[in-house]
């Protein structure tokens, strides 16, 4: 794509520029190249690449219901409004360009602000659900943060819903899964990218319920006892 957009800028030189501004085009070879590339880039190649990029997913299945943390159900205590399944509220995300980026850029934009600190280190527990309002926390803190942003953007809390599994070192760990019309896909605090569940390295424990504020089993491996990881 770069070498095609490329040739057609130099052909267009070759037609509309006299000769002596094409001479100096030609000894400013290397501030060309720079040029055309940040336009391959920056410009419709880029929003083209975000289109063909957005990775297709699979919904994935319940399996019955599940006991949700003792750090999630204190956190509900807390903040009751944050927990409330509103059945009025779409399950699933319509997912368009504008959608994703909203849904990468927060992700990344929350992965950067906040620094990770376990609940021990942090609170002298050993798991703590809440927002990291002093810019410290740990897994679920950062998920968390995410949702409240994306709700604040109009997205249905509904289909957002916490999520535990069980992380590529063995540990309780929770990510944020964003149920849409292509599938399901994870905001993880381990990683800027937003991969669609199965990519993920995973093993899904349970999540929260859409129906009701009961957690549902994903059928994977038992339950943490905490999501203690950073």
């Amino acid at each position: 794509m770069r070498k095609a957009v490329f040739g057609r800028l130099s052909n267009r030189a070759q037609v509309w520029a006299p000769a002596r501004v094409f001479s100096t085009i030609a000894n400013q070879g290397l501030r060309l190249g720079s040029l055309v590339l940040m336009l391959s880039l920056g410009g419709l190649a880029a929003q083209a690449q975000t289109l063909a990029s957005l990775p297709m997913a699979q919904p994935i299945e319940k399996n019955g219901t599940a006991k949700p943390v003792l750090g999630w159900v204190k956190f509900c205590e807390r903040h009751p409004e944050e927990c409330r399944v509103d059945l009025a509220e779409p399950a699933f995300v319509t997912v368009n360009p504008q959608i994703w980026r909203t849904i990468v850029s927060v992700n990344r934009r929350v992965n950067a602000r906040i620094k990770p600190l376990t609940d021990k280190e942090h609170w002298g527990v050993v798991d703590s659900w809440d927002f990291p309002d002093d810019g410290l926390g740990d897994c679920e803190d950062y998920q968390l943060l995410k949702r409240k942003l994306l709700a604040e953007r109009g997205f249905s809390r509904r289909a957002m819903r916490m999520t535990v599994v069980i992380d590529d070192l063995g540990e309780g760990h929770a990510v944020l899964m964003i149920r849409t019309d292509r599938g399901d896909y994870i905001l993880d605090n381990k990683t800027s990218a937003v991969l669609p569940w199965r990519d993920t390295g995973y093993t899904y424990v349970k999540r929260e319920g859409q129906d009701s504020t009961a957690w549902v089993s994903l059928g994977g491996v038992g339950s943490p006892v905490a999501t203690a990881n950073r």
